[in-house]
Order: structure tokens, then sequence, then C-alpha cells
């Protein structure tokens, strides 16, 4: 709930607005029973056509201001809402944008995107209720017991004596849901998780047939988010129905015993009839109370989420040049028996505790002097982009140091450090937009640079192709573009702001070798200076390299040249043979 009250503190000056306005809102409409018994019990006996015509304009007048304030008020409610939940989603962003790599993995992606979406949503109807219905649910309460009193304390008695039971049963429902609606917004994770994976690998669920299996498992995660739903909406339903009872009963109580005091000459008809609308007005504030404690028990477990990861300290601090490793070399990038476990220095070490896990990397060395290139080759899962996530500093290391330029990255601010790098990933994502702007993806990059990118990454031929050329639109994730054209596209987009470090992880492997030959020869006559490294599968893109690391279980089992390799690492011998086809 904090962060709902710190949020809507920057817009101090349109809250308060909307409160006052929302105030004689509330106030002209408790005016209006009050004017209608004055109508009936003193105005009418008179016989005064006039006078009574007078006193209509005047409820209707007040009517007319209560309806035009409810209005303003709501208006104000909502823009401010809107706006309350516009930053939080930018803050929230913001700080998604700067989680580690431990972090993010701690949090987890469909967390997050429940957070950004239905969290927020959930915070900002929160904001708009606080302002309409948190002034005139307690106005109408306050009020119409007040007005009651002042009319008739006996029969005012009976509305005194269901307060306290129907306020004692919305604030013990209350604490029951919000835990409830923590598990809710859980659950909707997992919802979020597995339509993520279904979606991302709907072309493999439907190549396997397993179609039906991935069906059963998202109705299953999505009965468990409907179960808790349903349990905690039928919970905090629970104080509707009752206080509906109660009121009902005190109304017919009041009809009752009323009834007796007018025929007694004791009490006034028009009172009775205020006495009915001001119950109901009362009730009305009991019911919006009732809906108040509902949204605000949901939006403060949502709140509590998105806080959760805005209040999470970074775990990457930059360091002092005192605070520093020292590299032993003075080549532009060196690793220095380097060990690295994920799940280790997270956002939330939580998840991880009591749990032993396994090096991704273990003490992994080498060093490369500017313009140099590095080829790494190995089986899926060795450690080979973790390599890379370390030397941009996604990830610390738990164990040895990483440097670039001669100087310990965790001493780098982290955008100087990878403005450094251009990196095609191996799943890197191509956006809905132009392919000019994919490849300059919000860089000052002039069409000679842009024009230069594309050649060396082959993707001029099939660019100048197209009817529209660079201003062909490509699809979400690329869709109308085949694997080919997206990897040399991406390529391109590395190249483009002509980096120090050209990161290459399986960049070409939707690549057939005469294109993968001429992109690598055409990267290494056009950027000298540039470090290469090159993740690949292939030995053919990486045999031409300065230097070759072999992975295999997190480990180093091979480093040199190509020609040497083939003499000292039968991993990478084997490999070559059976990708050249000279195996016996």
């Amino acid at each position: 709930m904090k962060l709902i009250f710190r949020a809507m503190g920057r817009y101090k000056q349109a809250v308060t607005i909307c409160v006052v306005i929302k105030l004689f809102a509330t106030l002209s409409e408790l005016l209006l029973p009050y004017i209608l018994e004055h109508i009936i019990d003193d105005v009418a006996p008179q016989g005064q056509l006039r006078l009574a015509v007078l006193w209509g304009l005047v409820m209707f007048a007040a009517a007319l201001v209560c309806r035009q304030l409810n209005v303003a008020a709501n208006h104000r409610a909502v823009d401010t809402a809107h706006k309350v939940s516009y930053d939080i989603r930018q803050e929230l962003f913001r700080k998604t944008a700067n989680l580690s790599g431990s972090q993010f993995d701690a949090f987890g992606l469909p967390s997050l995107i429940s957070r950004m979406t239905s969290d927020s949503y959930n915070v900002q109807s929160a904001v708009q209720q606080l302002q309409s219905l948190c002034v005139r649910a307690p106005m109408l309460l306050i009020g119409g017991v007040a007005v009651a009193l002042a009319m008739d304390a006996s029969l005012a008695t009976i509305l005194a004596a269901m307060l306290p039971v129907l306020i004692l049963v919305v604030f013990v429902v209350t604490a029951k849901g919000l835990p409830m609606y923590h598990q809710v917004q859980q659950r909707l994770d997992v919802v979020v998780r597995v339509m993520r994976e279904n979606i991302t690998g709907i072309r493999v669920v439907k190549a396997l047939s397993k179609a039906e299996h991935e069906k059963r498992r998202f109705a299953q995660a999505n009965q468990d988010m409907t179960d808790s739903d349903i349990t905690a909406g039928t919970v905090m339903a629970i104080p509707s129905p009752f206080m509906q009872m109660c009121v009902n009963s005190g109304l017919a109580l009041v009809v009752l015993i009323g009834a007796g005091r007018v025929n007694d000459g004791l009490m006034e008809p028009g009172v009775i009839l205020a006495f009915l609308t001001y119950f109901n007005m009362i009730n009305m504030g009991l019911m919006g109370l009732s809906r108040i404690f509902m949204t605000m028990s949901k939006a403060g477990a949502s709140a509590d989420r998105i806080d959760q990861v805005l209040q999470t300290e970074t775990d990457q601090r930059t360091l002092s040049a005192n605070e520093a490793l020292t590299p032993t070399g003075d080549e532009f990038i060196r690793f220095e028996h380097v060990s690295f476990r994920y799940g280790e220095g997270s956002g939330d070490a939580a998840d991880f505790a009591g749990e032993e896990r396994e090096n991704a990397l273990t003490d992994i060395s080498f060093a490369l002097k500017r313009g140099e290139s590095l080829g790494i080759i190995g089986p899926t899962g060795c450690g080979k982009s973790t390599i890379i996530s370390l030397l941009m500093r996604f990830y610390d290391v738990q164990e040895g140091g990483v440097f670039v330029d001669g100087k310990d990255v965790r001493t780098y601010q982290k955008d100087a450090l990878r403005e450094r790098f251009g990196v095609c990933f191996q799943n890197d994502m191509v956006f809905q937009d132009t392919l000019r702007e994919n490849v300059r993806f919000g860089r000052d990059i002039d069409d000679a640079a842009f024009r230069a990118a594309i050649e060396d990454a082959m993707a001029a031929e099939y660019i100048d192709a197209l009817a529209d050329g660079p201003d062909h639109q490509a699809a979400i994730k690329g869709a109308n573009l085949s694997g080919g054209q997206k990897q040399r596209l991406l390529v391109a987009r590395a190249l483009a702001a002509d980096p120090d470090v050209l990161v290459l992880d399986d960049s070409s492997s939707a690549l057939d070798y005469q294109t993968d030959a001429a992109m690598r020869r055409a990267i290494r006559q056009n950027h000298r200076e540039t470090t290469l490294i090159m993740i690949a599968q292939r030995v053919s893109s990486i045999m031409g390299m300065t230097h070759i690391l072999v992975m295999d279980n997190g480990r180093c089992v091979g480093y040199g040249t190509h020609e040497e390799l083939l003499k000292i690492c039968p991993a990478y011998r084997e490999t070559y043979q059976v990708q050249m086809g000279e195996m016996a």
C-alpha cells in the first residue's frame, strides 16, 4: 500500500481538488432527503403551489449540482489514476531493465510481465476508488447516521446497533482476503509462463502433435488460478449479502416502529420517508466500503509485488579502482581463472536457499589483443554463452576476473561498457519496424554506416531486392523473414556502430557455407581494429580465428589455433573430422 500512496503523492493537488469536489457532491446528495422531508411535512400542508414549486426547484438544483460535481470528480479521479499507473509502469520498466541477470532469473519473466500488466491495473483501480468511493462511502455513512440521529434518535438507535457488527465483518474478511489475492497473482504468473512458452514454441508444439498436451497443461494452470480467484472472490463477497440482510431488517423495523409513532402523532410522515432514504444512503456507504476493502485487498497484494521489484537493491555496484582486480597482462580482453555459478548474488536469495548449484564455468582463462579473434566451440550447455554474459557484465563472476581494455569490467558504468560491444545473440529479436530501423535500433547511425553494415553482413542483396528496400516493414519477431535473412539483419545491427568488440553468438547457423564465409571475410577486411568473438557449432566458421576455445561441461578442454588443436585436442579433432567428413 505504501507504493500506492507514494505514487499518488506526486499528484497531491489533483487528488486534493478531486476529494474536495467529491465532498461537496456528497453533501449535496445528503441534502436531498432533508429537502424532501421539508416539502412533505412543512410545505405541502400549507397548500401553496408557488412555495411547493420553489422548493421543488431547490431540490432539482441540489440534484443537478450533485450530478455535475460527481461527473467532474470521477473524471479527475480517472485521469489521476491513469497518470499514477503510467508512472508506476515506467518506473517498473526502468527497474526491470536495470536488473542483473541473477535478479531477472529470480523474479522470472512471466512474473515481471504480470506485475507490469495485471498488477499495475489493480493499482490503477485502487487509485481511482481512493479518490471517489473513499470520500463518498464514508461521507454517506457518517453523514447519513448524523442526520438520522438529528431527525429521530430513537429510530437511529436501530442503525447504531448494526454498524459495529457490519464494520467488524468487513475488517475480518479483508484480513482473510489479502493473502488469497497474493496467491491469485502468483498463479497468474504460472498462466502467463505457460501461455508464453506455447506462443513462442507454437511451431514445435504443432510439429510434434502436442497441441492437446499443451491445452491440458494450460487448462490446469488456468484452473488453479481460477479456483484461487473464486475462493478469494467468495470470501470477499461475504460482507455484501450480510450487510444487505442487516439493512433490510433495519428498514423493516424503521417502517414498523415509525408507522406506530406516526399513528400516535409523535412523528411526521415525511420523516419516515427521509429516514428510509438515509437508511439506503447508509447502506450504499457500507456497500461502498465493502467494495473499497475488496479493491484495496487486491491492489495491496499487487502493490506489494510491484514494490518488491522497485525496492530491489542492485547486486552489481560499480567498483572503484582500489576495489577492482588488476590484470596480469595488457591484452584488450582477458579472462583470468573465471568460475561462475548461476543463482548466486540474485535479487531473491530465498529462491536458491539450501540449493547446491554446479559451476556453469570452471577456471576459464584466455586473452585477446585488440583486433584479434576468438572462436568458441563446444556442445550445447557447455557455457559458451555464459562467457559472453560475464564479459558484458550481465552477471558477475564468483571467482577470478574479467577485464576489458586493462580494466576490471566491474569498474565500468554498465552503459559505458556495453556501448563498446556490437552483439548478435543466438535468439535475438527482430522488432516490428522497418529493416532500416531494426539495424539502427535508435542509434545515431547515418545512411553510409547503415549501407556498410548491411553489405558486410551480406544482407544488402535481399534488402535491395525488396520493393521498398530498407523501408520494408518487418513483422513481429521477423515472421515475414527467413531464418537466414533475420540472422544477416541482426549481424548488420551488431556491425552498424563499428564496435570495439563484435560478439556473434551462433549467428550463422541458418546461413549456407558460401554466405557464411563471405560474411566472415568482409568482417575481417572492413573491421580490422574490431576484436571478434564468435560462438559457433561449425568448425568451418571458426577455423580461421586467431584463437579457438574448446568448451565441455563448463571447462576449457582446448585452446590454441586450428592447427594446434587438431594436434593436441581430441574433442576438437573429432568434431572437425565428423563435420568435414574425414572420420574413418
